[in-house]
């Protein structure tokens, strides 16, 4: 630093991208410093990881200072602001700097004396509400607070940045209304609120921002109706996006316009979701004007309508009309431009299969598509994604599907398909997701479907294939998600899956017929979130080191990248200006319940075991798993008791263990699992008093312990002493049960013993001349014999 200070006439110092990584400094915690002259100062992107050294302050000459990404930590002393007082440019974005915004707020307005025009503060860790004070930089024209933890509502005092002309506030937890006072701000041209909690209604007063070209509303919860009022004078706007919340439940948003209107602008950008507009709004002149359109996005917003001809000629590229109810056929050729994206899923639509060679993300799930998939459907060589999931599609998949050499995700789930899958898709280059579910396939896992290291998402559950597991299986060592669940593999799981599969957090195998015991080598899967091996004929004892399992033990979250729909990214290409995810789905059992789960499946924690032959005891190291959401052992040979540390499972939601031979008492430290709300423990041979309190006051339904002889308690119809009573009654009527029975066997004896004895002497001298002779002749002698002694 010495150096630079001798440089007294220095007007601008750029040392941005210059690896720095020990911030420029002296020695003497109150510098002299000569640099009377400097006005500009670049240092960003440099890896400084401190905070700013006070002589930065000290330099009165300062016009614009740029420390963008340079790794600032801490508090920006307030004392240290005021020295700023010629500051016409400060960029502290991408930093850590954890100010409330209030000190710093306050700071700035004091030091700058209404001089500062751009205040860049985005991607830190600033919080607090918004203060009166920002109204006080008269001449600012641009602000940048993005990706901050701002709360609360706007303050009024925005309406005093009459010479703004970018306002950034997005990614924030800003609530309550827009400010009517926003009318105001004349020189408008950008604004941007999306992605925070606000409400309320859209005041008509943003329709004097005459000069506003971009308008960001997205991912709020706006409330009541919008008509074409506060459109009616922005003539200039090209950027026009309403995507509201989904979970908006109050008083749904309503954008009203009538069907004549002819707006006084021409957008380039629209997207309105997750509101109301007009059923027939893509007929409807505002729509149909707008000649300059590349992206459309009308996302469940209550249309009910064909799809215009005109809509095909626009030079798009995007268009979703998702989660509507359109309806009708598609045409078989569209002019629009090419590497296009086309989201109509969620809808009506019949007919055929389009075939369209210049779309390049195509999403056409859950319609009624009938018919084949179209034979030639490999010459659209530049498909990256194909989603044509639950439609009445039938036949086989083309061989001419393997020409699709860039397909990265597809999704033929829940149609009519059947026969084998192909063996010749070699050539797909980079697939990231393939989903078969809910088919009619036969046959095995062709070795191709792992001949390519990228695939992270494989899906074959419900159809009927069949035979042990493939080989070839092991080349898919970035598999996240594997669902072979309900077909009719057999044999054991394979041995080579810790070592292969290393990167699995979902493992669904559940209704198949494999044998043999539960492999130790599942516990080295430690990001399994969730292992379903149910309705299997699995047997052995459940293994000890399956407390090991670390993703249970704590809370984490994937290193996977998802949007804002929890749908994980497969493509990624800012050339492309696209963004294309995949939405990752799976069928489990949970509360006791069949569900789809999708938009929860990242926080779900579920081991289920049951429907198989496991036996031995439950082990202790079980109860590690922390974050454990669902445990399901049901319908095995367990024995043994309930392990004792239970309720170290906090996080536990769904307990059943139904159908075993489990003895012992219930375990009192599973009323401190609070969160635990669905409990099956019948049919076991579990004793002793049922716990009354916490969550287990809430279990009021007998069956939970039913088949239980020895439990007693609330909510069963007996306690402790008629427990008792009942069993001396018993013992009781136990042993006049079987007095009884001797005395049935008694009488049973006698009918039947006289008969025989009847027939067996008196049969045999009837039946044999010699015998009934020898008899009588017998009787008369012995008769001769007493008169004789008398």
């Amino acid at each position: 630093m010495q150096p630079i200070n001798m440089l007294p006439s220095l007007l601008e110092l750029h040392l941005s991208r210059c690896v720095i990584s020990d911030f420029l400094h002296y020695s003497d915690p109150n510098p002299f410093v000569n640099l009377t002259s400097l006005q500009v100062i670049d240092l960003s992107y440099n890896n400084f990881n401190t905070t700013l050294p006070s002589w930065l302050f000290n330099i009165t000459t300062l016009r614009g200072l740029y420390l963008k990404g340079a790794i600032i930590k801490g508090h920006i002393p307030h004392e240290n602001l005021q020295s700023l007082r010629t500051l016409i440019a400060l960029d502290l974005s991408d930093n850590n700097i954890t100010n409330e915004v209030i000190v710093l707020v306050n700071g700035l307005s004091i030091c700058c004396n209404n001089s500062l025009e751009e205040l860049y503060l985005c991607f830190n860790g600033l919080s607090g509400e918004l203060p009166y004070s920002f109204g006080n930089f008269n001449n600012l024209r641009s602000l940048d607070l993005s990706y901050n933890s701002f709360g609360g509502p706007l303050p009024n005092s925005i309406q005093h940045l009459t010479n703004l002309e970018s306002l950034d506030l997005s990614r924030n937890s800003l609530s309550g209304p827009i400010p009517v006072g926003i009318g105001n701000m004349l020189r408008m041209k950008r604004l941007d609120l999306s992605l925070n909690l606000m409400n309320g209604t859209i005041p008509n007063s943003i329709g004097q921002l005459r000069a506003l070209t971009e308008l960001n509303l997205d991912w709020n919860s706006w409330e009541r109706v919008i008509s074409e009022i506060p459109f009616s004078n922005l003539s200039k706007l090209e950027y026009l996006s309403l995507h509201l919340s989904p979970k908006t439940k109050k008083q749904p948003f309503r954008f009203h316009v009538r069907p004549e209107w002819i707006p006084p602008f021409n957008l380039k950008y629209i997207d309105i979701s997750n509101c109301y507009v007009s059923p027939k709004f893509l007929s409807s002149n505002c729509l149909k004007t707008q000649n300059r359109l590349v992206y459309i996005t009308l996302k469940n917003v209550g249309m009910s309508d064909t799809i215009p001809e005109w809509l095909w000629k626009q030079d798009l590229y995007r268009l979703d009309l998702s989660r509507n109810r359109l309806y009708g056929k598609l045409p078989n050729t569209i002019s629009s431009g090419s590497n296009l994206l086309v989201d109509l899923s969620f809808n009506r639509l019949a007919g055929r299969l389009p075939l369209w060679f210049n779309v390049m993300w195509l999403f056409l799930g859950n319609n009624l598509f009938s018919g084949p998939i179209p034979l030639n459907i490999g010459d659209s060589s530049s498909f990256k994604v194909l989603h044509v999931s639950g439609n009445l599609l039938n036949g086989s998949i083309p061989p001419s599907m393997s020409k699709l050499k860039g397909l990265v995700a597809e999704d033929l789930s829940n149609n009519h398909l059947s026969r084998k899958i192909p063996k010749n898709w070699n050539d797909l280059h980079m697939p990231r997701a393939i989903d078969l579910s809910k088919n009619k396939f036969t046959g095995g896992i062709s070795s191709w479907m792992c001949s390519m290291y990228s695939l992270s998402w494989f899906k074959l559950r419900d159809n009927k294939l069949s035979g042990e597991l493939s080989p070839s299986l092991q080349n898919c060592t970035w598999l996240y998600s594997l669902n072979l669940g309900n077909n009719r593999f057999s044999g054991e799981i394979p041995k080579w899956i810790r070592e292969r599969m290393s990167s699995l957090w979902q493992l669904r195998l559940r209704g198949n017929m494999f044998t043999e015991d539960i492999l130790e080598q599942l516990c080295g899967l430690l990001r399994l979130h969730i292992l379903d091996l149910a309705l299997n004929n699995l047997s052995g004892t459940i293994p000890k080191c399956l407390g090991n399992l670390t993703d249970f033990t704590f809370i984490n979250l994937l290193a996977i990248g998802f949007d804002d729909d929890k749908e994980y990214i497969v493509y990624s290409n800012h050339d492309d200006m696209a963004h294309i995810t995949y939405s990752n789905h799976m069928e489990l059992v949970v509360k006791g319940q069949d569900m789809e789960l999708e938009s929860i499946l990242l926080s779900v924690n579920l081991i289920d075991f049951s429907g198989n032959n496991l036996w031995g005891e439950t082990p202790q190291g079980i109860t590690n798993l922390s974050t454990l959401g669902t445990l399901n052992l049901s319908c095995n040979q367990l024995t043994g008791k309930i392990p004792q540390k239970t309720g170290a499972m906090q996080g536990l939601e769904t307990l059943d263990l139904s159908c075993n031979c489990l003895s012992g008492p219930i375990p009192p430290s599973m009323s401190s699992i609070t969160s635990l709300s669905h409990l099956n423990l019948s049919h076991n041979l579990l004793s002793g008093p049922i716990p009354s309190t916490n969550q287990f006051s809430t279990f009021n339904d007998p069956s939970i312990y039913e088949a239980n002889l020895g439990l007693y308690g609330i909510p069963l119809a007996t306690n402790r002493s008629t427990t008792n009573d009942q069993k001396h009654k018993d013992d009781q009527d136990g042993e006049e049960d079987e007095d009884g029975r001797y005395r049935t066997w008694f009488f049973i004896s006698m009918g039947l013993g006289f008969p025989v004895g009847f027939w067996v002497v008196c049969g045999s001298l009837t039946l044999n001349k010699s015998w009934r002779h020898a008899y009588f002749l017998f009787i008369d002698e012995t008769m001769d014999r007493l008169y004789v002694l008398w």
